[in-house]
């Protein structure tokens, strides 16, 4: 599925706002916000997907060690909570994804 969304090519935002005013992004912390917007919608969605199967895997191998007497339960719970809210956070994006794709679909041409 990551994949897939990466084969995609989106133009950043910041492109567009640049060359509609090129001095407006010059201020002190416009200059690190563009450096930062410069990536892509897909590679944002690829990093942040990359990051929650990383969270995931992690909580999954200190699971594991706590069964081999190798790891602290604080860890595990640690681990665990921190696996459950990144994928509760990738849950709410593909609903919001979900829900924008549908509305756009609805709309008149």
């Amino acid at each position: 599925m990551i994949g897939g969304i990466g084969a995609l090519q989106f133009k950043p935002a910041i492109d567009g706002a640049e060359a509609a005013s090129p001095g407006l992004l010059q201020g002190g912390v416009g200059t690190q916000a563009s450096e930062s917007v410069g990536s892509s919608f897909a590679e944002v969605l690829s990093h942040a997907a990359t990051k929650t199967v990383n969270t995931l895997q992690n909580a999954e191998q200190t699971s594991i060690q706590a069964l081999k007497g190798d790891a602290d339960t604080r860890q595990v719970v640690d681990a665990v909570l921190s696996a459950q809210q990144a994928l509760q956070t990738t849950i709410a994006i593909r609903d919001k994804v979900v829900s924008a794709y549908l509305e756009i679909s609805r709309m008149n041409i």
